[in-house]
């Protein structure tokens, strides 16, 4: 991208959460702003899905938790910016705010961490794996029956602290947030597309913006990666058609080949005891536009359905 920008430089300020991970993404949309000439400040803010520990996401009300403070003060006028990992921002955002950039996407897949065991296939019958995202827990429950999948909240830290103190023979985090925090060295397997689906938009960052502020969109535009745009488009759209939120057993990942977009979706009934079997749908196209991504992410969900996923109810984010 050139750096040879027609726009005046501009004082900005980033809303950013305050865990290491949040500070880390803040400070990278930071240097690239500044290297395009821009002044850039972070301001910090600690949200609810921060604050709130004790219990699962889906059961304190979702994706919405980490975002709500940092559109309070966009509106506000505190914060011109905010970063987000786009797996956490609700598929619709609030009237009066938008998706302004969708950057390059670091590793989409998730890691399985263990101090003792090289990999899932490894751990004994019976073993306890950490996760509270739904949709891991349906992945690894159809995987391997036999494990306890048991809750575990908190940033990256935490997680891996309760780990290492013995509470879990394993767990299961996204690959992007060790490798941005250089704790790629925890990995003991990453965990391919095929054996773990992905959650709709995992490894991307997402910039939030209030409408109307064209001079802010011209400012990230030498940001934005489009392939990696239309990726998560479709992924989204699948999400948002299912009445998507953290509350949902359901992955969504999509690659891109030149200009065919290939999207792969499935959904577990989080309901049932024993064994889960998923429901799995895919679909592909040449897609251009977001518009055609995200049709062809509805058209999979439409097949979701029609095999008997379960959309959810809708929910107050």
């Amino acid at each position: 991208m050139s750096t040879e920008s027609t726009q005046a430089p501009l004082q900005l300020t980033i809303a950013t959460r305050e865990s290491r991970l949040a500070l880390w993404q803040a400070e990278h949309v930071k240097a690239l702003l500044e290297a395009q000439g821009h002044s850039v400040t972070l301001l910090g803010m600690t949200t609810q899905g921060d604050q709130i520990l004790d219990r699962s996401l889906s059961k304190v009300g979702g994706k919405g938790l980490f975002v709500k403070e940092l559109e309070v003060a966009l509106e506000e006028g505190r914060a011109d910016i905010a970063v987000h990992s786009l797996k956490d921002v609700p598929m619709d955002l609030p009237a009066g705010f938008e998706l302004a950039c969708v950057m390059e996407r670091e590793d989409p897949r998730d890691a399985f961490v263990s101090p003792n065991y090289e990999s899932l296939e490894a751990i004994p019958q019976g073993g306890v794996v950490g996760t509270s995202s739904l949709r891991r827990t349906v992945l690894l429950r159809a995987a391997r029956p036999d494990l306890r999948i048991e809750p575990l909240r908190g940033n990256l830290d935490t997680r891996l602290r309760k780990l290492d103190e013995g509470q879990y023979d394993g767990i299961v985090l996204a690959a992007a947030g060790l490798k941005r925090l250089e704790l790629e060295q925890r990995i003991r397997h990453v965990m391919e597309p095929q054996q773990m689906l992905p959650a709709a938009g995992q490894g991307a960052l997402g910039i939030e913006i209030r409408s109307g502020r064209p001079e802010l969109v011209a400012a990230l535009q030498p940001l934005v990666h489009m392939p990696t745009w239309l990726r998560v488009s479709a992924e989204r759209a699948v999400s948002r058609a299912m009445g998507g939120s953290c509350s949902m057993p359901l992955a969504a990942y999509a690659t891109l080949q030149g200009d065919v977009l290939q999207i792969d979706a499935a959904w577990g009934d989080d309901q049932t005891e024993g064994a889960v079997s998923l429901v799995r749908a895919t679909a592909r196209a040449t897609v251009t536009t977001l518009e055609q991504a995200t049709a062809l992410g509805e058209q999979v969900a439409r097949e979701l359905i029609a095999q008997g996923a379960r959309p959810a109810q809708p929910a107050s984010h």
